[in-house]
């Protein structure tokens, strides 16, 4: 006899709703994206092919698909090594406080309270007062810094209040200088963090699109561009292109977790190592 109680049925309910309420789109776009030629934006589908993934490689009339791609590709990896960076950086210096940490760490949560159009604005007028280029690997690259940066910093900031201070006596206590402490015994340590952080960076700055709406200038990247699409295009061709980038996401995702797998497992040999070597 089930013996749960009636809240366990809600929960499930509930959650079943949920996933559906996620992941329904995407299934949605992806089964609409392998109609047949005569396929429209709609149910029911009209044959099943892969023409509309075909059509994605010829000429395209309605838009840079391939060069708006390469673009949130080449930012997204700006983004990602700067995020990493100074999310390293900042999170050793607030180990220590000191004086106006605090207003320093407000200003920086502050950019993801206010609105991304907002922001998208205030970078485009900024560059534009200061005779600089709206460019997207300019002013775009800026707006998107101060999307990324915030997460990337509250990530460190988790990973070094928990951080064991011993790890690094010891390597000062064996001679080594602050230098070789950070680079054999902190980041060793840290580095599954740290591909946690770089993810966040990339997939951050690889579908934003409010931030980069108005500092991006004349060339789009790939989300601008499929929104732009959107008022033109009214074959699947626009469903295809959603499933390739949804699942270029997830293989990246995937490259990342299984980095951190592997780095973890070596990580457990060497402890192992050394265990038995005592």
């Amino acid at each position: 006899m089930d013996r749960r109680p009636r809240s366990f049925y809600v929960l499930a309910t509930l959650f079943g709703l949920f996933l559906v309420f996620l992941y329904g789109p995407t299934l949605t776009i992806g089964i609409l994206s392998f109609q047949g030629p005569g396929g429209g934006l709609t149910f029911p589908m009209r044959g099943a092919s892969l023409h509309w993934f075909r059509q994605l490689f010829e000429q395209q009339q309605v838009g840079d698909i391939w060069g708006s791609f390469r673009r949130s590709l080449v930012l997204g990896l700006m983004v990602m090594v700067t995020t990493l960076v100074v999310s390293v950086m900042g999170g050793l210096a607030f180990r220590k406080r000191f004086r106006g940490s605090g207003l320093l760490f407000q200003l920086v949560i502050a950019s993801l309270v206010i609105p991304s159009i907002l922001i998208s604005l205030g970078v485009g007028l900024m560059f534009s007062q200061a005779g600089l280029p709206v460019h997207w690997a300019g002013s775009g690259f800026g707006a998107q810094l101060t999307w990324t940066l915030p997460f990337g910093l509250l990530i460190m900031f988790a990973v070094f209040n928990r951080f064991n201070g011993a790890y690094e006596e010891a390597a000062r206590d064996q001679g080594a200088t602050p230098w070789q402490t950070l680079r054999h015994v902190v980041l060793p340590i840290i580095a599954p963090s740290l591909i946690g952080v770089g993810l966040f960076g990339f997939t951050l700055s690889y579908d934003e699109f409010a931030r980069t709406l108005l500092t991006a200038g004349s060339y789009n990247t790939l989300p601008l561009e499929i929104f732009g699409m959107t008022t033109n295009v009214t074959t699947p061709v626009i469903f295809a292109l959603g499933t390739l980038t949804t699942l270029f996401s997830l293989v990246v995702i995937g490259l990342f977790l299984v980095t951190a797998a592997v780095m973890n497992r070596r990580r457990a040999r060497r402890a192992s190592d050394a265990g038995r070597a005592v």
